[in-house]
């Protein structure tokens, strides 16, 4: 029977393949892939650790008081059956020689099919039994663990292709959530979509996934229960839906979407060498969004002229208490320096908090509201040897090339003030140690309604401004973007959201400095006519969403736009005008 599951499509297309559940509760399991050839040593690690855990088991009944209850002796009898099940251990060799499971994924993932059939037992007695093999299940992982690779997702051991090869079939993802360190991790990885059951449109996880260029539907809420192990999925990300198990028919109208899809992206590649230009001749600027240094790759080939938003915390994610050292973020930046052949690089200063934690290296952001508390610039100044690291790392590379600085979330002439002198400050020490560094541009995030309202001032200190719109929304509608039961009331369009919007856009203009909008809305083609009108030249987005965007400019006149964007920003319904 086919299941329909809505959620928040993030990312656009269609996917469709065969279902990689991973459930919260096995959230503890290390999940990646191996290779062909280690399928056989995977498989005995199985087999040992079940051998061990017998013996375990054989010895403490032998030598059992005979005043223990003999429920105890029962029950290690039970697990004993349990740990010998075939069943058991043939699920457990498909998972690893059919799907390249590591080995604790895979006992995670036969556990939770054997779950079900446990679960749809008529007996009670039978039905409780689940429990013995959950204890089972993680006696054989906890001591496999000791050997497995670290805990967080990794991405495939070999590469995606041969995954596929070996595994003869397209994956999706299905998780109850997953951080945006996971999502970097399988950029490469099998998978041609992914679901999860909680997240908002623009929580950080989905702007990965529109940054991956696959479909994507979060706040699906109990996916992961719901999809079974290897269950047929369809995933449509502009409709926000997910079917499990769609009928022959269904199936093949959606691999029709999937052709239609690729043709689509084949005639948007004509635009790559086409101006970026209004039909009045307004220059308008493409800059691209990117999370690592090897994303320039894909911002040249969508035709950016620069990166607008390189978002720096993506080096520190997944590295526990082990902050990248100032070597380490030196050769990053640089990286991405050379492979922007000469355009201009916008680094944005670490910004963690809210939907992007670093792990438990930063215990405070862990707060009943995070969203509220020490995140981005608060946590920058607050551990100034951190901060003063990245400054020296980024001033260094600017000797190489064109270097701007962002600064996220500032809303205090305090906090600018503080920001600049530890600006100078590693300009000192690089002086104090003879080190070349060179001269940046320096930027400040707009996303608190405080920093819109000053946006003047801003302007006094900064040589430019980018508009976080994602932030901004979530500050001015006091909700929190990623969370799905507040996610209908998140809207771009809100008359406050706009004023704020055009008042800092107008206030950058006056003051004849540059102003982009680095967020959502960037990229979103249903806004290009509405910014281009309101004085927007400069927008910065994932690659894979600039042709589009380009092609709404190529086909837009700007100055007639004018008139109608003020009325849009008078309106009390300005979703109504944006659809005439």
């Amino acid at each position: 029977m086919t299941i329909s599951i809505h959620g928040i499509g993030v990312g656009r297309g269609v996917g469709i393949g065969r279902a990689v559940v991973i459930a919260s509760s096995r959230a503890d399991v290390g999940h990646y892939f191996i290779d062909a050839e280690q399928v056989e040593a995977e498989i005995a690690r199985v087999y040992e650790a079940r051998d061990a855990l017998v013996q375990e088991i054989q010895l403490l009944l032998a030598t059992m008081n005979k005043d223990m209850p003999g429920e105890v002796a029962a029950l290690l009898e039970v697990h004993m059956l349990l740990l010998q099940d075939d069943e058991l251990y043939s699920g457990v060799r498909y998972w690893i020689a059919d799907r390249l499971y590591n080995a604790g994924w895979a006992l995670s993932t036969q556990f939770e099919r054997l779950a079900r059939q446990f679960e749809e037992m008529d007996d009670p007695y039978l039905r409780e039994r689940k429990a013995d093999l959950e204890q089972v299940i993680e006696r054989l992982i906890k001591r496999i663990q000791g050997e497995e690779s670290p805990l967080a997702m990794q991405a495939p051991a070999s590469s995606g292709s041969e995954c596929l090869d070996a595994a003869d079939v397209p994956l999706v993802l299905v998780a109850h959530d997953l951080t945006p360190s996971d999502m970097l991790q399988f950029r490469q990885s099998v998978f041609k979509g992914f679901v999860t059951d909680v997240g908002g449109k623009t929580s950080h996880t989905a702007i990965v996934a529109r940054s991956m260029g696959i479909p994507a539907v979060v706040g699906a809420r109990g996916a992961s229960r719901l999809v079974q192990q290897d269950d047929w999925i369809v995933i449509d990300g502009d409709a926000g839906v997910m079917l499990v198990n769609p009928s022959p028919i269904v199936l093949d109208e959606y691999r029709f979407r999937q052709r239609q899809d690729e043709l689509d992206k084949t005639r948007l590649l004509r635009m790559l060498n086409t101006p970026s230009v209004t039909l009045d001749g307004q220059k308008v600027e493409l800059l691209a969004n990117i999370e690592l240094p090897q994303d320039t790759q894909a911002a040249l080939a969508a035709g950016a002229v620069g990166v607008g938003l390189f978002r720096s915390e993506f080096l520190f994610m997944g590295r526990k208490q082990h902050h990248p050292d100032e070597e380490e973020q030196y050769r990053a930046y640089c990286q991405a320096l050379e492979g922007m052949q000469g355009l201009p690089l916008t680094i944005r200063t670490i910004d963690v908090g809210a939907d992007k934690p670093l792990d438990d290296s930063v215990p405070d952001l862990a707060h009943l509201n995070p969203a509220l508390g020490l995140r981005a610039i608060r946590w920058s100044l607050a551990e100034p040897a951190m901060f003063l690291t990245q400054l020296r790392a980024i001033l260094r590379a600017a000797a190489l090339g064109r270097v701007h600085v962002l600064i996220p979330m500032l809303a205090h002439e305090s906090e600018i003030r503080q920001t600049l002198q530890m600006l100078d400050m590693a300009r000192q020490q690089l002086d104090e140690k003879g080190m070349v560094y060179g001269e940046v541009l320096l930027g400040a995030m707009i996303e608190v309604p405080a920093a819109a309202l000053t946006a003047r001032m801003f302007l006094e200190h900064f040589d430019f401004l980018s508009i976080g719109t994602n932030d901004l929304i979530q500050y001015t509608l006091a909700i929190d973007r990623a969370d799905e039961l507040v996610a209908h009331l998140y809207d771009p369009l809100h008359p406050a959201v706009l004023q704020l919007l055009a008042m800092t856009i107008q206030a950058a203009i006056d003051a004849g400095k540059p102003v982009s909008v680095c967020g959502e809305m960037a990229g979103d083609t249903s806004f290009t006519r509405l910014l281009l009108g309101l004085g927007l030249r400069s927008f910065s987005m994932h690659p894979a969403q600039i042709l589009a965007v380009k092609q709404e400019i190529v086909r837009a006149d700007a100055g007639k736009l004018k008139d109608w964007a003020q009325q849009v920003l008078a309106s009390r319904d300005p979703a109504s005008l944006m659809r005439s």
